[in-house]
């Protein structure tokens, strides 16, 4: 019914904040341009007046952003951990609360006299990053360490936020900045209130994005609009000590030529900007229950069927930044309905972590627990699913009855038990199934048969799909190697059409994809804190560490060294499996002559490299064989259902990508033959050795004389014809 009006002007939204990103997006209309992705531009940090470090406060009471380089990881200098924080906080004779993810100190940026006995300023346990809720100041450990330092110096009882300003922007800066303020305020002045709108269009539009259970009422009282150009739902994003808008996200609807529905979102400002917790101002300062959702018409959902508060996570189940732990630290019971899928249901285990597992309680997704807004168009009682929450925190032992549900759960989805599906290797999805969360992989190779090259494109594949992956490249630095990807992810030679440089570096960009800093042979436990660090602030869910051999290098040469590969193997499962993060490990092969294949006892070092993966990838090539198809990926093992297997690769150079050339399409050729090595050399091309042998059992089997015989009979034959 509702077809022709959900295709005109709804197409002209980039797929900025959905999980999925593509090479290419919808086109983009003249009023939207700038919803798109833009060039990321650090700010350049500005030292205070007082002390060295960076501080940025909140200017005309918008809330104080600190930004972070977002492509890279850097190791913290020197870790911290919660014990060093109380103990540092008790020297200065300063009382705090012990929260489930912060600890509640007074706020140092505002007078004592106004503070009230109010502990509003929060630090984070896990990395030491303070957020002032009163002033919205934010920064690291090692800044709130200096203004303390300050303050006991100079005998102050406060910080005034005006201190601690920053560097004047840069006028491109600053335009920016103006432009997307003013595209914000020209887009929600724009915007229509659902109550405003005839019945008919409400109900149409209601349709569209499947709300006809949600109320006029509650999209009125969470601030819910109506963008008519682009026909997109607009949430808006208030916040600061004024509630001022700061930023609107837009729904929109399309769809595709199979007749099915697809919902873009996009962001304003771009989503690795956008910190909303849509809700949030709803909620009462005395609430002591939220349901935390995965989408905006969730909250909705919730809160129009049981009246508790609910809010919703800007980017959904991808990432929980712990930014916004303190705006959470209030409410005693946190239950998080993310959705009714299995990707949905882990990233709530993985969120409970986060925000303390004693107090969260998880809505397991199943045939009768689907997300809230599906729940409530189908009549479903959400308070009663509500109560069927199960708490995330749970014993060591646990019975068949409390796995019943999970089991269940795994035979009804899966697919999405399998994982997250290559787009660019099918063969590989179809004997692995997919890339799944907490698994080991190893990945070995011949030297100089692109290993790096290989994993970079199998990695930015799932990149490409939402997968937050954070690469470890100690072989080759970041340059080259983002190079490669950006020239895998544009599918072309960008050197020779430079003009269009800016346009995919502007879609690179906005992959969830960061870089280590290591270069070089580094410390195990180095990485590994890095590892955890980036877990916890990005929440990803890839790691690639490029290579093994690297981390071997620190440790002391009297110790035997299969046993230092051991200890970082069991190292990386461990990560894995208690961050429920897939780790991809490149280890170089053992020494093999060239006419011999790989398998799984060639790995380097001792067996426990492949008893301790879930995963065996091994690249043959083929060093005797030229032309393509000399390549290609085997599967050892497999331990998610046990199918392994091999299938050939090409490598196309212009874009450095590799894919499974069509059946039939190339023949191996021999390089040189080399007679002592004849036996060895037919065994390259099994296909032709066979087709000799079939010819030579012929000849001996027909003597000459009974050919010449079959050959005069056949004459005669055709003559009497």
């Amino acid at each position: 019914m509702w077809g022709c009006f959900l295709l005109r002007g709804s197409t002209c939204l980039f797929q900025v904040a959905a999980p999925r990103f593509l090479h290419y997006h919808h086109p983009i209309s003249a009023a939207c341009l700038r919803l798109g992705p833009q060039t990321l531009r650090h700010r350049p940090a500005q030292a205070s007046r007082l002390t060295d470090k960076v501080y940025i406060s909140a200017p005309s009471g918008a809330r104080a952003f600190k930004k972070d380089t977002k492509s890279t990881v850097d190791f913290p200098g020197t870790p911290i951990s919660v014990t060093d924080i109380k103990q540092y906080i008790r020297s200065k004779d300063i009382p705090f609360h012990d929260g489930y993810s912060c600890l509640h100190v007074p706020s140092i940026f505002v007078d004592v006299a106004s503070r009230k006995d109010s502990f509003s300023l929060f630090v984070d346990k896990t990395t030491g990053q303070f957020l002032c809720k009163d002033t919205l100041v934010e920064g690291s450990w090692e800044d709130l360490q200096d203004c303390l330092e300050v303050m006991q110096k100079d005998e102050q009882d406060f910080l005034s936020p005006q201190v601690l300003l920053g560097y004047p922007e840069s006028m491109e800066e600053q335009e920016e900045s103006e432009r997307e303020l003013m595209e914000v305020q020209r887009m929600w002045s724009s915007s229509v209130v659902f109550n405003d709108l005839p019945e008919d269009e409400v109900q149409l539009i209601k349709a569209m994005f499947q709300i006809t259970k949600i109320s006029n009422a509650t999209l009125k009282k969470f601030g819910v609009r109506l963008f008519k150009p682009t026909k997109s739902l607009v949430f808006p994003w208030f916040g600061g000590p004024d509630s001022s808008l700061k930023g609107l996200k837009l729904l929109s609807a399309q769809r595709t030529e199979t007749e099915k529905v697809v919902y873009n979102e996009a962001t304003v400002p771009k989503s690795s900007s956008y910190y909303n917790l849509f809700g949030l101002p709803l909620v009462g300062r005395m609430d002591s229950e939220v349901v935390v959702t995965g989408h905006e018409l969730d909250a909705l959902a919730v809160h129009q069927a049981t009246g508790l508060p609910s809010v919703a996570l800007p980017r959904g189940v991808s990432c929980l930044p712990p930014i916004l732990l303190p705006y959470l630290e209030q409410f005693k019971r946190v239950t998080l309905w993310l959705g009714g899928d299995i990707r949905s249901w882990e990233a709530s285990k993985i969120f409970s972590r986060k925000l303390g597992l004693r107090r969260c309680w998880l809505v397991r997704p199943g045939e009768y627990r689907p997300c809230p807004v599906e729940a409530l168009a189908w009549g479903k009682n959400l308070s009663h699913i509500l109560k069927a929450s199960i708490p995330a925190a749970h014993k060591s032992i646990v019975s068949f009855k409390q796995l019943r549900e999970d089991v269940y759960g795994e035979l009804v989805n899966t697919d999405q038990v399998a994982g997250v599906k290559w787009m660019r290797f099918p063969e590989l999805n179809r004997i692995l199934k997919g890339h799944r969360k907490g698994e080991l992989t190893v990945f070995t190779g011949p030297t100089g048969s692109g290993k790096t090259t290989f994993i970079s494109e199998l990695a930015l594949d799932l990149c490409m799909q939402g997968v937050n992956t954070l690469w470890g490249s100690f072989e080759i630095n970041n340059v080259r190697l983002a190079k490669i990807m950006l020239t895998q992810f544009a599918m072309q030679r960008l050197e020779e059409d430079l003009e269009r440089y800016d346009f995919w570096a502007d879609k690179f960009e906005e992959l969830p994809l960061y870089f280590m800093t290591f270069h070089g042979q580094q410390n195990i436990k180095a990485v590994l804190d890095t590892m955890q660090h980036a877990v916890y602030l990005y929440d990803i869910n890839h790691v690639i560490i490029d290579n093994l051999q690297f981390m071997m290098g620190q440790e002391s040469l009297s110790v035997d060294k299969f046993a230092v590969q051991d200890h970082i193997i069991g190292v990386f499962r461990k990560f894995a499996t208690n961050s429920c993060c897939h780790v991809t490990l490149i280890i170089h092969p053992r020494k093999e002559e060239d006419d011999r294949e790989l398998q799984t006892a060639s790995i380097f070092g001792s067996a426990k490299a492949s008893q301790e993966a879930d995963n065996v990838l091994i690249l043959q090539e083929k060093k005797l064989v030229t032309c393509p198809g000399r390549r290609s990926l085997q599967v050892t093992k497999n331990r998610f259902d046990g199918d392994v297997g091999i299938f050939p690769l090409d490598f196309i150079k212009p874009s450095l990508t590799f894919a499974t050339p069509l059946k039939g399409k190339h023949k191996l050729r021999k390089v040189a033959a080399k007679p002592e090595n004849e036996e060895e050399e037919a065994e390259v091309s099994p296909a032709a050795s066979k087709k000799g042998e079939v010819k030579k059992e012929k000849t001996v089997k027909v003597p000459k004389s009974q050919r010449t015989a079959k050959s005069t009979t056949a004459a005669q034959e055709t003559s009497q014809k």
